[in-house]
C-alpha cells in the first residue's frame, strides 16, 4: 500500500511542525536534520513559548522533550490536547519516565514515545507518518464536513419543495373551490350562457341554457353543428355581439373571450332576449 502523501501546495499551506525542549543545541540539530522535509518547521525553547507559539500558528504535529524545566513535556502536550485537539503530539526524550508517559499515551494527549538519541532516518520516517496521519484525518473531518452540509441542503430542498407542493395543492384546491362557486353562479343567471373550447366545441351550459335549448344537441357538439353560422363567424372574430333569430327567439348574442395570462382558454357565448331579460 503506497503511503498518501504530504501536501506541500505552497509555503503558505505547508504543513507545520512545533519543536519543544530546553536545549537550544538540540532544536538547532533537529531544525537542521529536517529543513528539507516538506513542511515548516518552529521551534521553542521549553513547555511555556511552546504554548505560546500554539497561540499564534497553526501547527499540524508537535515533537517535545520530556524533561524540561517548569513544565515537563507531558504536561506542555495535555495542556497542547486540550487547546488544540487536532495536534499530533509526539514525546522525545531520553529519560524513560515511563509511568508518566505510558498514562500520557493512554489519555490520548500523546501519539507516540520517541527515545534520544535518535536515529536520523527513523525520526524522519516517524514525524512523515504523524503527518500522513494528521492530513487524512484533516480530509475526513473535511468530507464530513462536506457530507454534514450536503445533508443540511437537501433537508433545505425537501422542506422547499413540501411547501411548493403544499402551496400548489392549496392553489389547487381553491381554484377547485373558486371553479365550483363560478358554476354555481353562472348556473343562477337567468340568460342562457354557453361556453365553448378553442376547438369550437360546446362544452358548458348553464341551467338557463340547458332548459331555454332543450331541443338543440349542446355538450360536445361543435358550434357550426348546435347554432347559426353567425356565431361561429363571431367565435372566429374572437369577441364581439350580434342579433341573432333562432326558433327559441330573437336575442342579442354576446362573444367574450376567455384567456388565462399564459393562454387562450376558450369563450363565453350570452345569449340576452331582445325584449330584455
Amino acid at each position: 500500500m503506497i503511503d498518501p502523501p504530504i501536501a506541500t501546495a505552497t509555503p503558505a499551506e505547508k504543513p507545520t511542525l512545533l519543536l519543544v525542549d530546553d536545549e537550544e543545541s538540540i532544536l538547532s540539530s533537529l531544525k537542521r536534520l529536517l529543513r528539507r522535509e516538506p513542511y515548516q518547521v518552529l521551534t521553542a525553547v521549553g513547555g511555556e513559548a511552546g504554548l505560546d507559539e500554539l497561540a499564534r500558528r497553526r501547527v499540524d504535529v508537535i515533537v517535545s522533550d520530556q524533561r524540561m524545566p517548569n513544565m515537563s513535556g507531558v504536561e506542555f502536550l495535555r495542556q497542547a490536547k486540550d487547546l488544540y485537539p487536532d495536534t499530533v503530539r509526539i514525546v522525545l526524550s531520553g529519560y524513560a519516565d515511563l509511568q508518566s508517559i505510558t498514562d500520557a499515551i493512554n489519555e490520548g494527549a500523546i501519539y507516540k514515545f520517541l527515545s534520544k538519541p535518535w536515529e536520523d532516518e527513523a525520526l524522519k520516517a516517524e514525524i512523515a507518518d504523524a503527518f500522513r496521519g494528521k492530513a487524512l484525518r484533516d480530509e475526513n473531518r473535511r468530507l464530513g464536513q462536506q457530507l454534514k452540509t450536503a445533508n443540511a441542503e437537501l433537508v433545505r430542498v425537501n422542506l422547499e419543495l413540501q411547501q411548493a407542493l403544499d402551496t400548489q395543492r392549496l392553489r389547487a384546491a381553491l381554484g377547485e373551490a373558486a371553479l365550483a362557486a363560478t358554476q354555481e353562479i353562472v348556473n343562477c343567471v337567468p340568460l342562457p350562457i354557453l361556453g365553448v373550447d378553442t376547438d369550437g366545441l360546446l362544452v358548458f351550459a348553464n341551467a338557463t341554457a340547458a332548459r331555454q335549448l332543450a331541443q338543440r344537441a349542446l355538450l360536445g357538439v361543435g358550434v357550426a353543428d348546435a347554432l347559426p353560422p353567425v356565431v361561429a363567424e363571431l367565435i372566429a372574430a374572437g369577441r364581439g355581439e350580434t342579433t341573432l333569430a333562432m326558433d327559441e327567439g330573437a336575442f342579442r348574442l354576446s362573444c367574450h373571450a376567455v384567456e388565462s395570462i399564459m393562454q387562450q382558454r376558450g369563450f363565453l357565448l350570452i345569449f340576452m332576449p331582445e325584449d330584455g331579460p
